[in-house]
């Protein structure tokens, strides 16, 4: 049974019809590369998956069960994390604040309330360590290379052990070696049994890490294929409409 199911899925902004029955299956442990042009309707797709809004028609499946998404706190408690493109970090703090940032561990001394700052410090060392990254729970972020950065946002999905990761261009803007590094976190979630939708605008990285790709072309899929069964010239003739449907 797969982990997430989407059947019909469409979106309308007023005359706007940004989806428009968009039917796509995730399975555990699976990466899906979720491709198409500017405005193909990718982030309005992932948007809905983390409950930002809800679709004007179709049907979200997890394991089966029929979800209604009103907020990301839904989402969240379905096991569906997101990890976005500007990653939502603030630079001021620590990695683990970040990563706890909400959901803080606290103690009681009294009838007082404080920060257990020791706990955060060394959960997320537990993290970082299972994902193999050299981040420091105490480093400040705005010291960071991108590739770490990627490293806190991806470590603040596993706190609540999610099911499901959206990761909206995670390679966009840093360099060729953080590349490497984001594209060996995403494998190690995929090795933990994470299931993986990768926004990208990147064909190289689709094609090493994830074992299907989808095209979304001016809101309607176009492809949901195998990578071993395409190549990178046709999801590129996919995405501009120079093939019109595989």
């Amino acid at each position: 049974m797969a982990v997430l199911e989407l059947t019909g899925i469409a979106k309308h902004f007023g005359a706007i019809e940004a989806l428009r029955g968009v039917d796509l299956t995730l399975e555990d442990g699976e990466v899906l590369g979720l491709m198409g042009d500017n405005g193909a309707g990718k982030s309005t797709l992932v948007k809905i998956i983390a409950g930002n809004f809800p679709p004007s028609a179709g049907q979200i499946r997890i394991d089966g069960k029929a979800m209604h998404f009103h907020k990301p706190v839904d989402a969240r408690e379905a096991g569906i994390e997101v990890v976005y493109q500007d990653l939502a970090l603030c630079d001021n703090l620590s990695a683990a604040a970040n990563i706890f940032l909400g959901r803080e561990f606290k103690r009681k001394f009294g009838f007082f309330r404080f920060l257990d700052f020791g706990r955060m410090y060394q959960r997320a060392g537990e993290l970082f360590e299972e994902l193999q990254s050299e981040t420091r729970p105490r480093d400040l972020v705005k010291q960071m290379s991108g590739g770490q950065r990627q490293a806190v946002a991806i470590a603040r999905t596993r706190l609540s052990e999610p099911r499901i990761v959206l990761m909206d261009e995670p390679t966009a803007a840093i360099s060729v070696r953080q590349v490497a590094q984001v594209l060996d976190l995403i494998r190690r979630l995929r090795d933990q049994g994470i299931a993986i939708i990768l926004i990208s605008h990147r064909m190289p990285d689709v094609f090493a890490v994830c074992d299907h790709v989808a095209v979304l072309r001016r809101g309607s899929l176009v492809a949901d294929k195998s990578v071993a069964d395409t190549s990178p010239e046709e999801v590129t003739g996919l995405i501009t409409g120079a093939i019109a449907r595989a």
